[in-house]
């Protein structure tokens, strides 16, 4: 669809820090994208419609203004539409609206939305363990979902495995992965922590933290931080509104690379360390917050 090929268009002009004026090439975009430069031709034209971009005559594709000042959220085609569904049903899940146990059926009639679609997300929500097809029919959801004791346990193992990984002896620093998360941490802090919308919120966090563990060279390490991301993304996407919170979390990114590019690992794993005991107080504060709401809408009104 041109909105979705649109919104990775400009995702890749703000990864890259494109400004006004710039060049957008469509054969490079096919490229990258993977696709034929017929549907980067309708994102592109979608883009000029929105004063994105500008056709100049015998020239090509440019810039209308710096990439990190498009704020795609508010664009029409900000978000995929099977990104929202995923993110209805995931809410849903979260909040109980949706039982441990159910069927298509229900959630067709709930979202009202082409069974195709729906199954698309439920496998995509299968393959990240959240939830698994029954014995027969119907849909399981993982019990990890609503047990917060296990949500925290997952912060204290990467308190275990995370800063064990910056003191790694194969430990290396990935140059253009440090540079990268670097550009993209400031610009959180300058503006994107309130204009991203939360899938691409959390994507930036744990790409931060897997960008780290894999400089470790331990393939052990990496792979299970890559489960550990897997598990929590259902979860965080319910968490990342609380985006003031994330102005902290972005500048304690930015001192570990300042330590471990300065040659501090022991510090860098000391602070990570902290850094990930920090958060997961304020996570269990938080969930601890929501139940007790939602314990007090549960209780009836008494009249007297």
């Amino acid at each position: 669809m041109a909105d979705q090929v649109a919104a990775k268009i400009i995702d890749i002009a703000r990864t890259r820090s494109l400004r006004a004026g710039d060049h957008l090439r469509e054969e490079a975009l096919a490229s990258e994208l993977g696709l034929s430069r017929s549907p980067v031709r309708r994102g592109l034209a979608l883009l000029a419609e929105q004063g994105i971009v500008v056709k100049e005559p015998n020239r090509g594709i440019f810039l209308a203004l710096d990439a990190h000042g498009i704020d795609i959220a508010k664009l029409p085609f900000g978000v995929d539409p099977l990104e929202d569904l995923y993110l209805r049903v995931a809410d849903d899940c979260l909040s109980g609206e949706i039982n441990e146990e159910f069927y298509e059926a229900e959630l067709l009639r709930r979202f009202d939305v082409p069974r195709g679609q729906l199954l698309k997300v439920l496998s995509r929500l299968a393959n990240e363990g959240m939830i698994s097809r029954k014995p027969g029919q119907g849909w399981k959801i993982n019990p990890f979902v609503h047990d917060r004791d296990a949500y925290i346990q997952s912060y204290r193992f990467r308190m275990a495995i995370e800063p064990a990984a910056l003191m790694e002896p194969a430990f290396r620093i990935d140059k253009a992965g440090f540079a990268k998360a670097r550009k993209i941490q400031t610009e959180m802090l300058e503006g994107d922590i309130f204009k991203l919308p939360r899938p691409m919120l959390f994507k930036h966090g744990s790409e931060f933290h897997e960008m780290l563990v894999r400089c470790s060279g331990n393939r052990f390490f990496i792979e299970s931080m890559e489960r550990q991301n897997q598990l929590r993304r259902f979860m965080e996407y319910k968490a990342a509104t609380n985006r003031t919170r994330l102005i902290r979390q972005c500048q304690e990114h930015l001192e570990m690379l300042d330590l471990i590019e300065g040659g501090s690992r022991d510090h860098a794993a000391a602070f990570m360390r902290r850094h990930l005991d920090v958060v997961s107080k304020i996570k269990a504060q938080e969930e601890a917050k929501d139940e007790a709401e939602a314990a007090a809408r549960a209780v009836p009104e008494v009249h007297f």
